[in-house]
């Protein structure tokens, strides 16, 4: 028995799958063949459930599968009376929290000890991956449909072990996912991470990728979020490459917002703005000696904008700065925030008082506006719902980014999905609950869509393995958006996406079910794959959980057989192996595709993979060379299997090192 630190882990939260073209329309969708996920259970880790929701009714439900070996636990306002056939377990985990805080006064600090949902992250997450559909839905009046989780009729099983605001205890979580594997869960998703620096993979005190390690073992999938701390390099989190790790996007909905100046210019900014409209009223910007950033409004007095709606600038992506901001302006008296800054897609949702963002060129042609007259005034609209074009999808600034800190040669993320202004339901004790739902942001909401997907794949292909479900995932993505137009990646400046910041790109959940080739993996290769980061032998065998002795020489990171090839320290020419195994018809012949990066010499040997029904599995080797002579970053180029009907394309990332472990910041 050993004592372990404990490690504190954050959460990361209609349209989305009309948009993934994951719709029930035809006998041969998805949904259709799957039985909208009935035979899989999928365990949610998180904050808990309000599970009077309506999308968790048990409406057209079956019984219970026979294997299921969870339960539902009583605790405050909740019993196993609140489970049924769709909510199937619910249980809570403490004792973790409490040993590194504090026992919970919830006189003080509101907190259900139970299942139950108070912050209403898990029911958001839990009923995305699979709420059953419930019509006429909106929030503040928007995004207005039926709203449904990926697999609406997966049963579901809850395991709380984040509290308050979000803090979740590492003991707990793996008390949770022990649980969960112990209980027959058949996919894990766990919308939560660590921030950078991590801890490596065999650390015991990176308990998420324990945790991980046994439920991959057993075949559970993992789906874990990447983390909210974009757009900087290097602050992915679950790296481990038995997790599935999901970055986030837009959609093709927005809220515009319109605008209008006293010249009679409009202008469309984005809220989430009920109504009622406002103005025509003053319009105003904090003069010298005041601030115009909209984090120093609360300085301001209030007569500079009681009765006002008031312009102001911010180049700090700190949501809480800018809270505290709009927030000054509402307690002066103020009537409306307009904010100009780069896109974080941190919309604050109103009834009554509008925030509106701007870029900061619009922003500037309202500052302008406001400079060319002595009576400046403006009209705010309520927002409105616009789906489709012009709508261009992109990755969000928050979205963490690649590459990989601790393993570059892991590309990570694996993949993205919508996570920004994702409707679902919510506690009905969440500040942003509007009749029990909400709509939310971050990849803590991309995050549930990959596991609903997940299900989706484990109900058509239980026999699959949780890499071979990657794999199809990672394979058949969306380098573009499903409309054909490119995915851009917000940051400092917007720029094309690319695998360190989408993986291998956009879900599309249809070609999943389909891949015709998976890069398969097994436990005794991810633990060839730490033998070759150079953990030693103890540290690897407690992971396992058994004694493990690495063979020597070591293998190489580079032959784990993952759908990508990452290479961060190429200096002359390295050969690396793959091996696919054919899951579409038996007599199939491929023929090899090379979009090498810019620089970079690619090889493939045999260039012709031929399939029949005794020859199913087949390797490959790539070879891959620089033409560089200095230290270059990373560039990105792609290697596809084709057999004129199935693309089967695998992103490739390299990166020069003529020097290596060099910095360069000359």
């Amino acid at each position: 028995m050993q004592v372990i630190p404990d490690t504190i882990y954050e959460l990361t939260t209609t349209r989305t799958w009309d948009y993934l073209g994951l719709s029930p329309g035809t006998p041969q969708s998805l949904l259709h063949k799957t039985d909208l996920g009935s035979s899989v259970i999928v365990g949610v880790i998180d904050t808990g459930v309000w599970p009077e929701s309506e999308m968790f009714n048990d409406n057209g439900y079956g019984p219970i599968p026979s294997r299921w070996k969870g339960a539902c636990e009583t605790g405050d306002l909740f019993s196993p009376s609140n489970c049924n056939r769709k909510l199937i377990g619910a249980k809570f985990f403490i004792d973790g929290f409490s040993a590194e805080f504090e026992v919970l006064n919830t006189t003080q600090r509101p907190e259900y000890i139970s299942p139950r949902d108070f912050n209403g992250h898990g029911t958001h997450v839990s009923s995305t991956v699979g709420g059953s559909y419930v019509a006429n839905v909106s929030y503040l009046g928007l995004g207005s449909g039926t709203v449904r989780g990926g697999a609406p009729r997966v049963h579901i099983a809850i395991y709380k072990a984040c509290w308050l605001h979000g803090v979740c205890s590492g003991a707990d979580v793996l008390k949770a996912m022990d649980e969960a594997i112990n209980d027959g869960v058949d996919v894990l998703s766990l919308s939560l991470g660590l921030k950078v620096p991590l801890y490596q993979e065999t650390d015991m005190r990176e308990l998420l990728s324990v945790g991980a390690f046994h439920a991959v073992e057993k075949g559970i999938p993992v789906v874990a979020s990447a983390g909210n701390n974009g757009p900087g390099a290097q602050t992915i989190s679950n790296v481990a490459p038995w997790i599935l790790t999901v970055a986030a996007t837009t959609q093709d909905r927005s809220f515009p917002t319109t605008i209008t100046l006293g010249n009679n210019i409009t202008i469309l900014g984005q809220a989430i703005f009920g109504g009622p409209a406002v103005g025509f009223v003053e319009l105003t910007i904090p003069d010298k000696p005041f601030s115009t950033d909209c984090a120093d409004l609360p300085g301001n007095p209030k007569s500079t904008m009681e009765g006002k709606v008031v312009l102001c600038f911010t180049a700090d992506s700190n949501a809480g700065a800018m809270g505290n901001g709009i927030l000054a302006v509402k307690n002066a008296g103020g009537l409306g925030v307009i904010v100009a800054k780069n896109p974080t897609y941190s919309l604050i949702p109103s009834r009554d008082f509008p925030c509106v963002m701007v870029d900061f060129e619009l922003g500037t042609d309202i500052l302008f506006y406001i400079r060319s007259t002595s009576s400046p005034i403006v009209k705010i609209d309520a927002s409105k719902t616009l789906v489709s074009y012009p709508v261009a999808t992109k990755v969000p600034t928050f979205s963490s980014r690649g590459p990989n800190s601790i393993s570059p040669a892991i590309l990570k993320p694996d993949i993205a999905a919508p996570g920004v202004n994702i409707l679902a339901a919510t506690s009905l004790n969440s500040s942003v609950s509007d009749g029990g739902y909400a709509m939310t942001s971050g990849t803590s909401m991309a995050t549930p869509v990959i596991a609903g997907v997940v299900v989706l794949l484990k109900a058509l292909h239980p026999d699959w393995s949780p890499a071979a479900i990657k794999s199809a995932i990672v394979t058949t993505a969306w380098r573009t958006d499903p409309s054909g137009e490119p995915i851009f990646a917000d940051g400092s400046s917007r720029k094309l996406a690319d695998p360190f910041d989408y993986g291998g790109g956009l879900v599309n959940p249809d070609k999943a079910a389909r891949p015709g080739l998976i890069y398969d993996i097994n436990t005794n290769d991810y633990v060839l794959y730490l033998c070759s980061t150079d953990y030693n032998d103890t540290s690897i065998s407690q992971v396992v959980g058994k004694k493990t002795e690495c063979p020597n020489p070591k293998p190489s990171v580079l032959d784990l057989n993952l759908p990508s090839i990452t290479i961060p320290n190429l200096k002359d020419k390295v050969t690396l192996t793959r091996t696919v195994t054919n899951v579409g018809p038996p007599n199939s012949i491929y023929k090899v595709v090379i979009n090498p990066p810019t620089g970079v010499r690619m090889t493939v040997k045999p260039n012709i993979l031929r399939f029949n029904p005794r020859t199913k599995k087949v390797s490959f080797t790539v070879t891959v060379s620089t033409t560089h002579k200095v230290n270059t970053g990373y560039y990105f180029g792609s290697l596809t299997w084709t057999d004129n009907v199935r693309r089967v394309v695998i992103p490739v990332s390299v990166r020069t090192q003529i020097l290596e472990r060099y910095h360069d910041e000359n």
